[in-house]
């Protein structure tokens, strides 16, 4: 009986430090979608493409705010010659999810500038999709929403 009980602590220790392992890995992982995410504000207020392209999927689907849909060319040249010129974009909370080599960041962003001359304040629900090959997160998908 104790050989059972010694088998079955072993087991259940052994199971945990596998799912603790398994939580571990997705913290790493969920950490590096946030950096990304950060990186990409940080570029896009620079108005940086070259930061950005290598952030992004060659068959990148890209919904603004406004509903007009971009691919990846159109979305680094609008960053490049921005009609809003954004000063400042900070996150107000996101939250990730990964499902094997698949990433899920949403969450909320402020962002202020300038459009043709005149400040602005967007306050916006995004939803960016990632995928991991070879050891890197590329987006694939990002859609956003105005809330206020």
């Amino acid at each position: 009986m104790k050989k059972i009980g010694a088998l079955s602590l072993a087991i259940t220790g052994l199971a945990f430090g596998v799912l603790g392992q398994e939580r571990s890995n997705a913290s790493i992982e969920e950490t590096q979608l946030i950096q990304l995410e950060r990186a990409w504000n940080q570029a896009e207020t620079g108005g940086d493409p070259s930061a950005l392209a290598p952030l992004f999927e060659d068959t990148l689907v890209y919904v603004d705010y406004d509903g007009s849909l971009m691919n990846k060319a159109e979305y680094l040249r609008s960053v490049a010659n921005p009609v809003s010129k954004p000063d400042h974009i900070r996150d107000e909370g996101m939250k990730t999810y990964v499902y094997g080599s698949t990433g899920i960041v949403s969450g909320i962003y402020r962002e202020t500038g300038t459009a043709k001359g005149k400040p602005y304040t967007r306050r916006a629900r995004f939803t960016d999709t990632w995928i991991r090959q070879s050891g890197t997160w590329k987006c694939v998908a990002s859609q956003s929403t105005l809330i206020h």
